[in-house]
């Protein structure tokens, strides 16, 4: 897994203008949490923030470098404005390298624009998937090729690429299904399982 830093300062003001200098001066406030230990408010640079984002999603292990200390965190909550989409606020949690975490990692679909059957539509079920592993082991997404997806056969959880490493848990039926090739004039039915699926996309 990728060894990602992130530089951050300790703030000692948390109070409405303070966060307020801070992002004019292109910093975004968070907070580590930290179990049995005292919350740590926390300035990171927006910049940096938006880098690491783009490169690495938001799902990854993270060493947040704060003064003389490295501290492994995943990403518990990003705030953002709901105009601008600017970031407001951070939420980091703590991890102990020794202890497994159960999270939240995207799907990444791969080869959807060369499908081989075409024209036809790709319907996901899932668009993340909860995990538990050590943080050493934490990927930044379960990737999924759909290059040879048919009609009569969808794409299952075993067929995750993370399924295969038997350092990662994934906390869902390995049955369940990821995502299924439509014809365009058919509709996808609506079930239980189906009813908050993402919207189809034609190929």
């Amino acid at each position: 897994m990728a060894n990602i830093k992130m530089h951050a300062l300790t703030r000692t003001d948390i109070g409405k203008n303070q966060i307020k200098k801070l992002r004019e001066v292109h910093l975004v406030p968070g907070i580590i949490y930290c179990r049995g230990e005292a919350n740590l408010p926390i300035a990171i640079d927006v910049h940096e923030v938006q880098k690491i984002f783009k490169k690495q999603g938001t799902a990854s292990l993270i060493h947040l470098q704060l003064e003389n200390q490295d501290i492994p965190v995943i990403i518990r909550e990003i705030q953002r404005h709901p105009v601008s989409q600017h970031l407001l606020n951070i939420d980091f949690l703590k991890l102990h390298m020794d202890q497994k975490v159960r999270m939240d990692v995207p799907i990444i679909v791969i080869n959807k624009e060369a499908i081989k059957i075409k024209p036809s539509i790709l319907s996901l079920a899932l668009d993340q998937i909860e995990i538990e592993c050590l943080p050493k082991d934490i990927p930044h997404g379960a990737e999924i090729d759909v290059i040879d997806i048919d009609f009569s056969t969808p794409m299952l959880v075993k067929d995750l690429d993370i399924a295969s490493n038997k350092k990662i848990t994934i906390m869902r039926d390995h049955e369940d299904v990821v995502c299924s090739l439509l014809e365009p004039t058919k509709a996808a039915p609506e079930t239980e399982e189906t009813a908050d699926v993402q919207p189809a996309e034609t190929v």
